[in-house]
Formats: C-alpha cells, sequence, structure tokens
C-alpha cells in the first residue's frame, strides 16, 4: 500500500510559499533612510511669505506639515500682532495659545523661539541692556508654556571686544538663570560681528556657569564683517571657517541651523559642504534637531526649503 503523499506534498508547498513571500517581503522592504537628527523649519525660511506677501504667520505649523517636518522653529519678529501690540500681555497669550493648538492639529513639535529686536544684551549702556533682559524674559515665559526647549538670542550692540564679553556673559547669566526653572535652554546663534568668531563666542558661553546656556550653530553666519553674518553669494571679506566654526560650538549645541543659499544641478549647495558639515555633526554624537533656514534668491522660499531638506536626507543617508 502506498503511503499518503498528500500531507507532506501540503507542507512542503504552504513552506515554499511562505519561503517565497517571506523573501519577496525582505526585497520589498526598504532600507531604513530615516537620519540621525530630527528635522524642524526655521519660519524665517518662509520671511517673504509672511512679511511681503501677506500669508498669516499663524498658517507655519501647516507649511511645515505639509513639506514632512517634525518641529517648528518660530521668529519673534514675524509676529507683529505682538510685538506691536500696546497689550502685549494679552498678545503674547494668544500667540501661545493659537500656535498650541495649531501644532497640536498638524502633530509638529513646537522647539525653539528665535528672538530678535527685543533690544541689544551686548551693549554697555545698562538700561538699555536691562531693558533687553527683560524683553527676552517675555518669550522666555511664551517658549516655556509652549514646551519649546530653547530660545534663541543674538548678541549685538557692542563693537569693543572686552566689553561685548564682559556684558555678553552677565545678560546670559541672568537669562540663564531665569529660564532653567522653566526648563529652557538658552542658546545663541553665530549671527554676525563678534558672535560670528566661534571661538571668541565659546570664550562667553563657557563662562556662563549656567548648564542651559549653549549654542545654535549656524552653517552659514561665519561673516565677521557682515550685520547678520552671511555668506551669501561667497563675498565676504573676513569670514570665519565654517566647518571650524560648527566644530567649536558644537559641544554645547542645543540646536543646529542648516542654512543654504543656493544649489547647483546635482543638489548641492554652494557655498557649504553639508557631507562634511553633516560629518562633523554625527561624528559629535548630535542627534537633536537640526532647522533648515533657506535663504535665497533663485528658487522660491518653498523650492529651497525642500532642495535643503532633500540635501540634509541625502548626506546624512551616506554617513
Amino acid at each position: 500500500m502506498k503511503p499518503n503523499l498528500f500531507p507532506s506534498i501540503l507542507i512542503l508547498s504552504i513552506f515554499l510559499v511562505f519561503s517565497f513571500s517571506f523573501k519577496n517581503e525582505i526585497k520589498k522592504k526598504p532600507l531604513s533612510s530615516k537620519p540621525f537628527f530630527k528635522l524642524s523649519l526655521a519660519q524665517w525660511s518662509y520671511h517673504r511669505e509672511f512679511s511681503k506677501n501677506g500669508v498669516s504667520p499663524y498658517e507655519f505649523a501647516k507649511m511645515a506639515s505639509d513639506l514632512g517636518f517634525d518641529g517648528l522653529e518660530y521668529v519673534s519678529q514675524l509676529y507683529t500682532d505682538v510685538t506691536e501690540s500696546e497689550d502685549k500681555a494679552y498678545a503674547m497669550k494668544v500667540f501661545i495659545d493659537k500656535n498650541n493648538d495649531l501644532a497640536s492639529q498638524y502633530n509638529v513639535k513646537n522647539v525653539l523661539i528665535m528672538i530678535d529686536g527685543e533690544g541689544n544684551l551686548s551693549t554697555s549702556d545698562n538700561q538699555e541692556r536691562k531693558q533687553a533682559i527683560e524683553n527676552h524674559k517675555d518669550w522666555i515665559n511664551a517658549a516655556s508654556k509652549m514646551g519649546c526647549s530653547a530660545v534663541r538670542l543674538n548678541l549685538n550692540g557692542e563693537k569693543e571686544e572686552s566689553a561685548w564679553i564682559k556684558n555678553s556673559i552677565e545678560s546670559l547669566s541672568i537669562l540663564s538663570a531665569y529660564a532653567e526653572p522653566l526648563n529652557i535652554n538658552v542658546i545663541v546663534e553665530n549671527h554676525g560681528g563678534m558672535s560670528s568668531n566661534a571661538s571668541l563666542l565659546m570664550k562667553v558661553i563657557n563662562q556662563v556657569s549656567y548648564s542651559n546656556c549653549g549654542t545654535l550653530p549656524d552653517f552659514g553666519n561665519f561673516c565677521m564683517s557682515e550685520d547678520w553674518g552671511s555668506l551669501k553669494d561667497n563675498k565676504c571679506n573676513n569670514p570665519y571657517d565654517p566647518y571650524l566654526g560648527v566644530s567649536e560650538m558644537l559641544p554645547r549645541a542645543f540646536g543646529l541651523s542648516a542654512k543654504s543659499y543656493e544649489f547647483d544641478a546635482n543638489g548641492n549647495e554652494t557655498i557649504l559642504d553639508y557631507y562634511r558639515l553633516l560629518s562633523i555633526i554625527k561624528k559629535a554624537d548630535y542627534n537633536g534637531f537640526i532647522g533648515v533656514e533657506y535663504e535665497g534668491d533663485k528658487l522660491s522660499e518653498k523650492e529651497g526649503i525642500i532642495a535643503t531638506k532633500k540635501l540634509l536626507e541625502k548626506a546624512a543617508s551616506s554617513l
């Protein structure tokens, strides 16, 4: 009597089908392309849309979400409903509530607020500096209520080096002490003048005795002869090496700003080597947010943001 082969054949058939499907799934499953950092969008990338084209800055969360960003980096000066209000306290409350609702609606995280136009923190005019410190506290409070991790400050207002260092340390110490119990990091961007000299800026940061005081290295703001440090058009007559600068600032970095200006036919930034920059950043074990900040003219703001995001992702995948 011949043995019944049907069960064996059935088991073998199921095994072969399963094996084929499993192998097929492995082939279909894409390699992970997730970068070693998180992506946020600096609101300044859309500054012409908001300040010239009549788009409300409260569209920011939707605009960032539509492009696939995880985090939001607000710019205080774009909210004229707050900065020009006669009742700033009420206007600030509306700002906080609106942006919290929008961030929740579009499933994006409030990362930081870039504070501009609130006075000079490095000036030797003590009364002016005192007022600037108080103005910055309002935005620190807002950042805390919005669940941000940081506020970005500028160190402007003094041309003499020793005075700039002394005044900057004093202002940062006061603001860091104020921000510490609110779980807010007080971070300084290389943003023109002496602040674009990374070694000089770190001399200031390293003398502030608060661990929540740090930096926001910007890839492109390393022109020491320009008010805002721009390397745009590659015409700076007193540049600081951006790769050295980012390296020096990274040990105290609570964020990074991926500045971009123009792109070549291969999608690479024409002034800054993103592959080299991301290699430096990865070696430093940084894995926080990197904010896209497009400042070019040849592409539209949206196109420039997309090009910068793609370049970051492409460069990260090669490391």
